[in-house]
């Protein structure tokens, strides 16, 4: 592209901008457009869900008022807000938010976004036969959806969430108190150098991507925090520092549960093994990719 061209360009895109917005119906038809022509997935959801937060409605209220015209004052963000997403900026950051289990999380670059599969994991333990009273140790929180679902969700548990990173543990904090979940204790710590005791069950969503993978992550992923990511050249260096004394921290006829890769199943299971534990199984994500091992120590 000639810089002249490339300044035609520059001047299209701005133009484009600022013009195609006049009602709700218009205003996603042509946020749709621009975000499909920059290869953003479910680009029309995306337009909904930016109009609906500046708005302050649901997107199922946007198909009561399509022909509604759309201020200025609501515009000029909304410009903003999608010219970020089309560059890649993740929507839940440009939202603040994120449902995890039926409860509004804050979401920003200090910690991982959530993924669906975490959101399984959640549900598959709350499933489980337990003990009301279990002490359970969220390892690796981030923004503390994991350990804040299943303090929210058993009351009797006290929980404790640890993270390596001061700012994803500062999230953790304010996720608790808007949700007014008190049953739990953040700690700043590196995998167990912080943490005291021993515990009923131990849940971590370890960083599990291999080096060799960053080059490939979407432009979404690699605004999450590198060091929520990346584990290792085979992306299970923390895994296997935080197994062996994950072990040593249970009480007997604990339990651990990990979140994995979608390879790393059979060496997880080993590492397990090898640490002492009994009973081990690997559960598959809804897209049928080994995702959860769980294992007990008898």
């Amino acid at each position: 592209m000639t810089h002249a061209s490339a300044v035609g360009h520059h001047r299209f895109n701005d133009t484009f901008l600022q013009f195609f917005m006049s009602t709700v119906l218009e205003t996603i038809d042509g946020g749709t457009r621009y975000l499909e022509k920059r290869g953003i997935e479910d680009s029309r959801r995306n337009m909904q869900m930016l109009v609906a937060h500046q708005l302050g409605c649901t997107r199922m209220d946007l198909y009561l008022q399509f022909d509604r015209p759309i201020e200025e004052k609501d515009l000029s963000p909304l410009r903003e807000a999608l010219k970020k997403r089309g560059e890649g900026v993740p929507l839940q950051h440009l939202l603040g938010s994120v449902y995890f289990k039926n409860r509004e999380f804050k979401s920003d670059a200090r910690a991982l976004i959530p993924r669906p599969e975490t959101e399984e994991l959640a549900e598959w333990i709350l499933s489980w036969e337990l003990p009301e009273t279990q002490n359970v140790l969220d390892m690796g929180c981030g923004s503390g959806v994991l350990g804040l679902t299943l303090a929210g969700d058993r009351p009797a548990w006290q929980v404790t969430l640890a993270d390596i990173s001061a700012d994803a543990l500062a999230l953790t904090g304010e996720n608790a108190e808007q949700l007014e979940i008190a049953n739990i204790q953040p700690v700043l710590s590196d995998l167990f150098s912080n943490v005291d005791g021993t515990f009923d069950g131990i849940v971590a969503n370890l960083p599990y991507v291999p080096e060799a993978d960053r080059s490939t992550l979407s432009k979404e992923v690699m605004h999450d925090p590198a060091l929520a990511l990346f584990s290792g050249d085979d992306g299970l260096d923390l895994i296997r520092r935080f197994v062996p004394e994950a072990f040593s921290r249970l009480n007997p006829g604990g339990w651990l549960v990990l979140e994995i890769g979608y390879d790393q199943a059979s060496q997880v299971s080993e590492i397990l093994e090898n640490s002492g534990f009994s009973r081990i199984e690997v559960k598959t994500d809804l897209s049928g990719i080994d995702r959860f091992p769980r294992a007990w120590r008898d």
